[in-house]
């Protein structure tokens, strides 16, 4: 799939709902890709390029919706939830809250909740999507550090001085200095309040103090 235009997967077993979702969905611009089930939805379904949601029924013959939304989970993949089910539950719907499904619609759906389930669910898929490649960004930036511009970086954001940083690398303010200004150019930052933002976003370790 390497067009970048949204897509929303429907998986369930029931061909006349499946149509009807179908319609719906694609009435609104978006563009649909339906399943029968949950095995044929992993080995089909690719979203890489594009923010994705899942409207995914609980009742399917082979995994079910939660089953299957555990294996998305463990698999990290890049798509919001929404449960659309006839038989839902307050059990069930918490359990699909918790790990980490959007919304739980109950059938039948009216056209205007499932198109603002959605798209707020495009919406979170997007910002997810976004936030994702900046991190990939900044982790292939601090592969280009080398091994004592990671330690001025580590030292730096914790709020150490070049001075101070020389004394605890054992080497002149001067060369701190060099190292410093390389590590902004290669990092991308214009100032010590970026570069923490960065540092922090790439989920690196900053100690207190």
């Amino acid at each position: 799939m390497n067009d970048a235009t949204p897509v929303v997967f429907v998986v369930d077993d029931d061909v006349s709902v499946r149509r009807a979702l179908t319609r719906v969905i694609r009435s609104a611009g978006y563009r649909v890709e339906a399943f029968e089930s949950a095995r044929e939805f992993l080995s089909r379904a690719h979203a890489d390029d594009c923010a994705a949601c899942l409207l995914l029924d609980v009742e399917l013959p082979d995994l079910n919706g939660l089953e299957l939304q555990r294996e998305l989970n463990a698999m990290s993949a890049p798509v919001s939830v929404i449960f659309i089910s006839g038989h839902g539950d307050i059990a069930m719907t918490v359990s699909a809250m918790r790990a980490g499904a959007l919304d739980f619609l109950v059938k039948p759906v009216g056209d205007t909740a499932l198109l603002s389930a959605i798209e707020n669910a495009l919406r979170h898929a997007s910002d997810a999507r976004a936030n994702r490649i900046e991190i990939d960004s900044i982790r292939d930036r601090l592969e280009r550090l080398t091994p004592r511009e990671r330690e001025v970086l580590a030292l730096v954001v914790e709020g150490h001085l070049n001075k101070q940083v020389a004394c605890k690398l054992g080497t002149a303010e001067k060369t701190i200095k060099v190292h410093r200004a390389r590590v902004m150019d290669k990092m991308g930052a214009h100032s010590l309040a970026e570069l923490v933002r960065i540092n922090d976003k790439a989920g690196l370790h900053r100690p207190q103090g």
